[in-house]
């Protein structure tokens, strides 16, 4: 997944086109058929929560649109960019998923005509290697593939194919003891990639993870503190994504910041968070970014929440 802050390798593709590709691979992960399954992102009693700028390891059926945010690039005159992002994964086997993401981009600079286009198609795949609910800890395996070629060139296109092989973690502090009770509803999920371009484009490590404090773990699983709604339902994060470059001149470390806050209730999740550019060559001002994403195994259970060709539960 692009992070905010990052350069962008993208090409030209008509709106068309890039419409007919994400709507046959939705269609295909849909209609093979349902099954019966299991329900998404829990390792014990702890819930995590799909985050914004940095990937959840879980393999679930997940939708999220719109996320729609605003950046300004570090360019020389400073470029905004706004993106209209569209995120889908479908469980195919048991702990195994697979994911489409695409983006709609806006730039505009002063005085200057402003540049509208996709960014490249960005395709997944993620495998849940270890779960240990007792000590709510995952760990899952995967890659993505950014599609050269699929992009827009007029908002900074690149033919090159990127790869990235990632590690996915979560770690969830509700096995401290009852003296910490009021740490236990901490957690930690995470990302680890290796970009590897068709090019002759910077490899890049990608690294980033979310610091979360859960309030309805706090009330379910430490102390009912009587909160009200909304905010009895709110997860207060931190997210830190990071992008170093390796080699061919790529640069220094970009990356963002981003505090916000979750909320949610069985079918929904709403999330906001502020993007503090890391550095002067990540940005020159504090973006935002909003996303709204469906729990679609409990809107759809009949469709969603399970994998495709199996009809046992994964462990």
């Amino acid at each position: 997944m692009l992070k905010f802050g990052q350069r962008r390798t993208l090409t030209r593709l008509g709106a068309g086109n890039h419409g007919r590709v994400i709507s046959g691979v939705v269609l295909i992960m849909i209609a093979i058929g349902p099954t019966t399954g299991s329900s998404h992102g829990f390792a014990g009693d702890r819930f995590f929560p799909p985050t914004i700028q940095t990937d959840d390891p879980f393999t679930t059926d997940e939708l999220a649109f719109p996320t729609l945010s605003t950046f300004k690039n570090p360019d020389t005159p400073s470029t905004r960019e706004t993106d209209l992002g569209f995120d889908f994964s479908k469980e195919i086997f048991p702990k195994f998923a697979l994911g489409i993401e695409a983006e709609y981009i806006h730039l505009s600079q002063n005085g200057m005509p402003s540049e509208n286009g996709f960014n490249n198609i960005n395709l997944s795949a993620k495998y849940r290697l270890w779960l240990n609910a007792p000590h709510e800890a995952i760990i899952s395996l995967g890659a993505e593939w950014e599609i050269g070629g699929t992009g827009s060139s007029k908002v900074g296109a690149s033919s090159a194919h990127t790869f990235t092989p990632i590690l996915y973690y979560g770690k969830g502090l509700g096995d401290l003891p009852e003296s910490l009770n009021y740490i236990r509803p901490f957690a930690v999920t995470g990302t680890l990639g290796q970009t590897f371009p068709t090019e002759a484009e910077p490899n890049t490590f990608e690294w980033g993870f979310a610091v979360e404090y859960s309030l309805p773990y706090l009330q379910a699983q430490v102390k009912n503190l009587g909160l009200p709604a909304p905010f009895k339902s709110m997860i207060p994060l931190v997210e830190f994504s990071f992008s170093t470059p390796e080699n061919h001149g790529g640069g220094p470390t970009t990356g963002t910041i981003n505090p916000g806050i979750l909320w949610g209730n069985r079918h929904l999740q709403v999330g906001a968070e502020a993007i503090i550019p890391l550095n002067t060559a990540t940005g020159s001002e504090v973006g935002a970014i909003l996303r709204v994403q469906f729990f679609i195994d409990d809107l759809l259970p009949r469709w969603f929440g399970h994998p495709i060709f199996s009809n046992k539960q994964a462990d």
